[in-house]
């Protein structure tokens, strides 16, 4: 319930930005658990300090032409939200995908702001992506895009301003690309620019797994408060892409049994469990779908074309897709079918509607803004071994991952029962990164 201080506040979001849902939706989101702490602590309500936290700092919107392999030149369109710089340099991904709009950077650069702030790390928060859809692209068609969107995008970063990563459609190929120009344009080896960068030029290891470990993390320390783990449990996670198959990964090797995953055209449900091994192949060799992963399990699984993955009962359900893809409807079938706990592997992937029936009905429930901060928190872990020009191994980053997850998750839930609502998730994530962010910006004053 919005408290009627702040009701104001979301009205001017909602005039500011028509148009824009998911945005207004996160925005929302985050002021629903606001009410409790400007009550507690009126002066966060004083110095418009809340509707500049709604306000980005800086947004980008620029035409990104490129000429594909038969000579066609294309235009699409590059977006950067640089939102807010209180705690640290904007930190954020990059997307591209068809879908993408102001609105979809807008919704996830505030989402960053406070998922940053909860990693305890000095970066602040911000988003980037574009319109262009990489499927079916080849290689040098990918690579002309990036160089082209780099151009522009160039100008406006730095590893004291702006160092974004990658996101939806953006992996180590494309930051490859990205960094190469970038090079070239600034003649500068500055490794800080970019995350996600491969092991021999800059790059962090376990980056590529950080998300999916982290969430996993999250989820595991969600369950230990109540006495319980993974092991033995049954798991189903949403999307194919490196956040879903880290995930089980992680999942498996603490004894958790992922039977169900899925990709935007279906999902799979296994008798036993899904194999790893040829998951990877399919997704991270032949570039395939979940279809292709059926089929070549033969009647160890049974592909569901369309359809919803949740209606798989489980114990433990991980959405590591996209926005909104669990709604109202599957929550509700998640909890008939006995759910302990929900972790968000991608951003926002719950509608309200979700949420509140989680919340409701005494679910675990890991908010992405905390979740899935593994994958940022082990960029920033990647920005400190480029300052220093160290490297560190895979073992000694994923210790650290760990550890930042266990933190996030302790501070969510310590927040949560200091403002009276104990094991509410929501509420402790976005008091705490909230509170983080607000006390850097009153210190800085009206800017």
């Amino acid at each position: 319930m919005l408290d009627e201080k702040l009701e104001p506040i979301y009205a001017d979001v909602l005039r500011r930005n028509p148009g824009e849902g998911e945005f207004h939706q996160a925005v929302r989101e985050v002021l629903d658990s606001l009410g409790r702490v400007v009550a507690k602590h009126p002066h966060y309500a004083q110095g418009a300090l809340i509707e500049r936290i709604c306000e980005p700092e800086r947004q980008i919107i620029f035409r990104v032409p490129w000429v594909d392999d038969k000579g066609q030149v294309h235009i699409n369109r590059g977006f950067r939200v640089q939102f807010n710089s209180a705690l640290g340099p904007y930190k954020g991904g990059i997307r591209f995908h068809p879908s993408v709009m102001l609105g979809t950077i807008k919704f996830l650069g505030f989402e960053q702001i406070f998922k940053n702030a909860l990693t305890g790390m000095p970066i602040g928060g911000g988003k980037g992506g574009s319109d262009f859809d990489p499927k079916g692209r080849s290689d040098n068609e990918i690579m002309r895009f990036c160089q082209s969107f780099m151009t522009e995008l160039g100008r406006h970063l730095g590893e004291y301003t702006d160092v974004p990563a990658g996101d939806i459609g953006v992996g180590q190929r494309e930051i490859g690309y990205m960094f190469g120009q970038y090079k070239r344009m600034t003649n500068r080896y500055e490794s800080g620019v970019l995350t996600g960068k491969g092991l021999i030029w800059g790059g962090s290891r376990v980056r590529t797994e950080a998300t999916g470990y982290g969430c996993t993390y999250f989820v595991q320390r969600m369950l230990q408060t109540r006495g319980q783990d993974f092991d033995g449990r049954t798991v189903s996670v949403s999307g194919a892409g490196n956040v879903a198959v880290y995930t089980i990964e992680k999942v498996a090797s603490l004894g958790g049994r992922v039977i169900a995953c899925s990709d935007s055209d279906g999902y799979v449900v296994e008798k036993d469990r899904i194999d790893l091994a040829l998951l990877k192949e399919i997704k991270e060799v032949r570039r395939g779908r979940i279809a292709d992963y059926a089929a070549a399990r033969g009647s160890e699984a049974t592909y569901v074309q369309g359809g919803s993955i949740w209606d798989v009962p489980v114990d433990v359900a991980m959405p590591s897709a996209t926005q909104n893809e669990l709604n109202g409807q599957n929550a509700a079938t998640l909890i008939r079918n006995g759910v302990l706990a929900v972790g968000e592997g991608a951003n926002m992937p719950s509608t309200p509607e979700a949420i509140r029936a989680f919340v409701e009905g005494k679910v675990l429930f890991g908010p992405g803004k905390a979740a899935n901060a593994g994958g940022v928190a082990t960029s920033a872990l990647e920005m400190q071994q480029n300052a220093s020009r160290d490297s560190w191994t895979f073992e000694a980053t994923e210790a650290r991952l760990a550890k930042i997850m266990h933190n996030i998750h302790d501070t969510c839930a310590n927040t949560a029962k200091e403002y009276g609502d104990e094991g509410n998730y929501v509420l402790g994530a976005n008091v705490a990164g909230f509170t983080r962010v607000a006390e850097a910006m009153r210190a800085f004053g009206v800017i």
